[in-house]
């Protein structure tokens, strides 16, 4: 068996980056769509002339919708094989550079290049996230801001999930071994033997590796569907009992 580090993580993504956002649309995943897009534009503001970094692109759902806004997009991620779907998605018109890198390293970049840099869904996909918190410190102009999400590390934790009765209803949501930091196999994707992997830390963990780096944490918010996305998509009121992903919004303070 592999090591559980940052490179099977890698090896992993390479396999299912195909399957994985086979679906997307330019909005990503339905959870990308409902729960995580509108709560990051809103931390993100307005984008006109900004020189942005996606940091852990992926397919660049995020990088073109980004550069639709006004904002000027150089895309990095740690998998070759999403790099090359990013590619391919990408109309060359909207002049996204995208670069292969790990964000625990980009020594492509040279400090203050960027006025913001927003990570969706990757710091926990790192075995060294303080290294790359630290890294996007260093990216940052002076006042730049670093927004990042993650699966909610209070409920999304190992062991955690739906308690059903016999009938399969849901009745709760269960938490277990908060405490247990380390790396975990994702329930993705559902048809196959090797899953995702992700690095479980603790909230706390979290927060000290922000303010650590010399980040000033401005918010944290814990994204929930909206009355219109639940007009639009009903299955999403049982997220209105548990939070399943946390975003942070850091200041580059000098």
């Amino acid at each position: 068996m592999n090591k559980w580090d940052t490179e099977e993580a890698i090896r992993r993504w390479n396999m299912h980056a195909e399957n994985f956002t086979a679906r997307y649309t330019e909005e990503g995943d339905r959870s990308r769509e409902v729960l995580l897009n509108p709560a990051l534009q809103e931390c993100m503001g307005t984008l006109a002339g900004k020189k942005v970094l996606d940091a852990g692109c992926g397919e660049g759902y995020l990088s073109r919708k980004m550069v639709r806004a006004g904002a000027l997009v150089e895309g990095v991620d740690y998998s070759p094989e999403m790099l090359e779907l990013a590619r391919k998605r990408t109309p060359s018109d909207l002049g996204i550079t995208y670069h292969h890198g790990n964000l625990e390293k980009l020594e492509m970049f040279g400090d203050q290049s960027f006025d913001q840099i927003v990570s969706n869904m990757v710091i926990q996909d790192l075995e060294d996230y303080e290294q790359a918190i630290a890294e996007m410190r260093r990216l940052l102009v002076p006042g730049g801001s670093f927004i990042f999400s993650i699966l909610h590390p209070c409920f999304q934790t190992p062991d955690s999930g739906w308690v059903k009765d016999e009938a399969g209803k849901k009745l709760h949501w269960k938490v277990n071994r908060y405490f247990s930091e380390g790396a975990l196999e994702q329930d993705m994707p559902y048809d196959q033997e090797e899953k995702l992997l992700y690095f479980h830390r603790t909230l706390g963990s979290y927060v000290q590796a922000i303010t650590g780096a010399g980040l000033l944490l401005e918010a944290m918010i814990e994204p929930k569907p909206s009355a219109e996305m639940l007009e639009r998509y009903p299955d999403f009121h049982e997220d209105l009992n548990v939070s399943h992903f946390l975003i942070f919004k850091t200041k580059r303070r000098g």
